[in-house]
């Protein structure tokens, strides 16, 4: 079945091959527009007996106590409370950019500790730090867990996806703004999502032909200059204006990108086969190209003495089928072919890795 997959899918890439205009918000952004990455400690409280086991977790037991004592409450040091229904957690959260005080955002809760499940449970305050150490955000509220796992007294047990990780939607209060660098300078740089030196030419071509001439300059093929309003409302517009503009981006390098684990086979638009042959096993494919001359018929009052490249390709595995192409070598064919007689996706995966390590094909290898 997934070799039938492959197939299919070498088919939709090499009909893809024709780009088409996408704009420019899709294909870069501006430069200091970005998330940025908060982290948390706390805890969790109200769990149905399925929190930290405190003897080997006793963190878990000196924030409840450091909790309670900023709470007025003083528990004697002489004590050790057993606690079942309180988990440590890491808290973590995107926070996005141009979010201001006030508004809220999602935060991620994981158990740091042995808490076998947060289902039920409450994040109790806590503060979200950015890596420089100041607090941006406050989080608590109580959580969604979408596992769930149950236990017999026999010691069987049964887990669905993970219960010791949650969310809560809007969980966390913004307390301080990520300073914008939007404004700053005469100037924005527009920095790729896929660098490329033709992508970056015609982004620079698209904003002079939209904006004015010398407008944008190329910095590097990854990077684009564009000189902008110093008026922040004006800059907004005409940031506005150059994300709607399209431009057509430059095809894709020739890879051809293996998953080892899986099978998957996935081949750019732009790859190309030399003539090579290659066996693996009782699997044998072939590549020939010929020449031959072609003439006009005698007497004939037009056309003229051509050479032309004839290309066959010829798969052999044991039971002597041979598959014959028309002129031209793809690697479409080849991979159709090896389809055919029904090798299995590691065939296809040590054959163009063969052709890849004796030349012939014109692609980048990535195995992931």
């Amino acid at each position: 079945m997934l070799t039938k997959f492959l197939s299919v899918s070498v088919l939709m890439l090499f009909g893809a091959s024709l780009a088409q205009a996408e704009r420019i918000k899709d294909m870069a952004h501006v430069q200091g527009v970005r998330t940025n990455q908060l982290i948390g400690y706390g805890l969790v409280v109200g769990l149905d007996g399925s929190g930290d086991q405190t003897s080997q977790a006793p963190f878990t037991v000196q924030s409840l106590k450091n909790m309670l004592a900023q709470l007025g409450v003083t528990v004697p040091a002489n004590v050790n409370p057993q606690l079942k229904n309180v988990a440590a957690v890491s808290v973590h959260a995107v926070m996005p950019a141009f979010v201001k005080p006030g508004q809220t955002i999602d935060i991620t809760v994981n158990s740091i500790a042995n808490a076998k499940s947060l289902r039920g449970g409450s994040l109790l305050v806590t503060p979200l730090h950015g890596l420089d150490g100041q607090i941006y955000a406050i989080a608590q509220g109580n959580l969604i867990v979408s596992g769930f796992g149950v236990e017999g007294t026999d010691g069987s047990k049964l887990t669905v996806n993970v219960p010791s990780s949650g969310r809560i939607p809007n969980g966390a209060t913004v307390e301080r703004a990520v300073p914008s660098q939007i404004a700053q300078g005469d100037s924005i740089t527009l920095n790729l999502n896929d660098p490329d030196f033709t992508t970056a030419t015609r982004l620079v071509e698209s904003v002079n032909k939209g904006v004015g001439e010398g407008s944008a300059t190329v910095v590097d093929g990854g990077s684009v200059r564009v000189r902008a309003p110093q008026d922040v409302t004006q800059r907004i517009a005409f940031l506005s204006m150059i994300e709607n503009l399209q431009i057509e981006p430059a095809s894709a390098a020739a890879r051809v990108i293996i998953n080892s684990r899986t099978g998957t086979v996935v081949i750019s638009s732009n790859v190309t086969v030399s003539p090579a042959a290659v066996s693996h096993g009782s699997l044998s494919v072939t590549i020939k190209e010929e020449q031959s001359v072609s003439q006009p018929a005698p007497f004939a009052q037009v056309g003229e003495t051509k050479v032309v490249s004839n290309s066959t390709i010829k798969v052999d595995q044991g039971s002597n089928r041979m598959f014959l192409f028309k002129p031209g070598v793809e690697l479409e064919q080849i991979v159709r072919a090896v389809n055919e007689v029904g090798a299995a996706p590691g065939d296809l995966v040590a054959i163009l890795e063969a052709l890849r390590e004796a030349g012939a094909l014109q692609a980048e290898l990535i195995v992931i």
